[in-house]
């Protein structure tokens, strides 16, 4: 009995199976649309239901409501050039799109959604919203003390780049294997 014990300890551990491809595309393809149609659903509750300009404590001192049409990108930047944020966003959901295929992560699959969700529901204002096509301004509502009025594709993206930034720093590619030094292995997503 010994020996069995001995025989299956010296057996290698197989990695951890890797979900489906169309899995994968399921999970990219539900938080891209999660994200969007959050983002577009809160934008359409605030400019129905409050004047530009309109501030509601929600959570005072920490988190309010504060609607505004930003017509430039963070904090302003760029007034007079959103249409150069219209072409940037666009290439973004593009090279997005290219990227898929490659996906072997849970984890890079939910970054990935939440990062073309975003894109898109900031680029439906810049193409649909006044003052014209390519140069809407975005509804940013979302009001933290001393930073800047965001909304939830502001949110989705800046969430999508941590997790990016966290899978880069654990090594783990696009495709799901790790990768320390010179050394390749695979990612065990949970």
């Amino acid at each position: 009995m010994t020996d069995e014990l001995a025989a299956g300890a010296a057996r290698p551990v197989p990695p951890s199976p890797r979900p489906r491809r169309g899995v994968l595309l399921s999970f990219f393809a539900g938080f891209a649309v999660f994200a969007y149609v959050f983002d577009q659903l809160t934008k359409i509750w605030v400019t129905s239901s409050m004047v530009e300009g309109e501030r509601i404590p929600v959570l005072p001192p920490l988190l309010h409501w504060y609607f505004i049409r930003n017509s430039g990108a963070a904090f302003s930047i760029g007034e007079n050039v959103t249409w150069v944020f219209s072409i940037i966003m666009a290439a973004v959901a593009v090279a997005i799109l290219f990227q898929v295929r490659k996906l072997g992560s849970v984890w890079w699959a939910l970054a990935l959604g939440l990062l073309l969700g975003g894109a898109l529901g900031n680029l439906t204002d810049r193409l649909f919203r006044e003052p014209s096509f390519g140069m809407g301004h975005v509804v940013d509502f979302i009001q933290l003390p001393n930073f800047a009025i965001f909304n939830i594709a502001d949110s989705a993206v800046v969430s999508a780049v941590a997790i990016i930034c966290i899978l880069t720093l654990r090594g783990i590619s696009l495709d799901g294997t790790r990768v320390h030094g010179e050394q390749k292995g695979t990612d065990a997503d949970a």
